[in-house]
């Protein structure tokens, strides 16, 4: 069964998980345009892309304890989803400077300073930016095989912070941003933990 899986996944070319992750995106691109938002379409753009730019992280650190759990290898597509993971937090950071807060400089310096979930979010979003530029063979080649996968471990801080991001913002402790912290957590120990000691 997991082989017949596997198999299949194989004929699956990466560049579909790249068009697949683009529809959310024109969806949201439909709704802003029919007025399908609700009362504060900025905001709920906002958090929306922020959203799906978290999900996408999940998935990326679900690849490897998915494969040695059940043996379903994923691994050819986790650059994929990581790179869109990239794609929609950057959207996601570029409509709270341009529509949210209108390149207000002073405001936005202030906010990074005060607000403790914007600190987190952008510290997450600081440490994907070197993963997203080596996320290729060149920079495989050109890195090292070790020190690349020691670089991207960065990645287990970029959940996290993400998460905790999540979490600051709505102010409150309802289950869903509760239910991805503890899952960060969860998959970060998953890849920390020796093999030899599982």
């Amino acid at each position: 069964m997991v082989q017949t899986l596997n198999n299949a996944l194989r004929r699956v070319p990466p560049l579909a998980i790249y068009i697949v992750g683009a529809l959310p995106l024109l969806w949201l691109v439909w709704l802003a345009v029919n007025g399908g938002l609700g009362a504060d379409p900025v905001k709920a753009l906002e958090h929306q892309l922020g959203k799906w730019g978290l999900q996408l992280m999940v998935a990326v650190m679900l690849v490897t304890p998915l494969r040695r759990l059940t043996a379903i290898n994923l691994i050819r597509y986790r650059r994929a989803l990581g790179l869109l993971a990239f794609f929609y937090i950057v959207l996601h950071l570029v409509v709270w400077v341009t529509l949210d807060l209108q390149f207000r400089w002073a405001e936005i310096w202030a906010d990074l300073i005060k607000r403790p979930y914007i600190m987190a979010g952008m510290a997450g979003f600081a440490v994907m930016i070197p993963l997203a530029v080596t996320s290729n063979n060149a920079s495989i080649r050109k890195l090292g095989p070790k020190t690349w996968q020691n670089l991207h471990r960065l990645t287990y801080f970029a959940a996290i912070a993400g998460a905790v991001h999540y979490l600051w913002l709505v102010k409150a402790w309802p289950p869903e941003p509760i239910i991805y912290l503890i899952l960060m957590i969860f998959l970060v120990m998953t890849r920390l933990i020796p093999r030899s000691a599982r």
